[in-house]
């Protein structure tokens, strides 16, 4: 694995427990989920976003574990962007789940399978 791919695996690694974690302090993103109809789903979401981080960390040396958090996290993204279309959002709201469904589905197709 290269460094480049190393890079965008910490990034999105350090990007998921940041946000994971923001739900269980930020009032903010509470109101968010609020917002969306979805506040059952926040404690979920934000485990679910912080175990994927973490198994993004671990995946650099087990490459099933980083296929599968990288993929079960592009999924989630691609959930939370669709939720933000249905909420009309702005091209600015929007853009980070989109980006990072992208990025996590390309570190699961082109840096996970590669390594398997």
């Amino acid at each position: 694995m290269v460094i480049f791919d190393k890079a965008l695996i910490g990034f999105s690694a350090i990007s998921f427990l940041i946000y994971g974690s923001a739900y269980f302090f930020s009032k903010a993103m509470k109101l968010e989920f609020k917002r969306f109809g979805l506040e059952k789903f926040g404690r979920l979401t934000g485990c679910l976003e912080i175990c994927g981080g973490l198994g993004l960390i671990v995946g650099i040396w087990s490459p099933l574990l980083l296929m599968l958090s990288s993929l079960g996290l592009s999924l989630l993204m691609l959930l939370g962007f669709g939720v933000r279309l249905k909420m009309r959002d702005n091209f600015r709201l929007s853009f980070p789940s989109f980006f990072y469904m992208l990025l996590n589905f390309y570190i699961f197709y082109y840096i996970g399978l590669d390594n398997l």
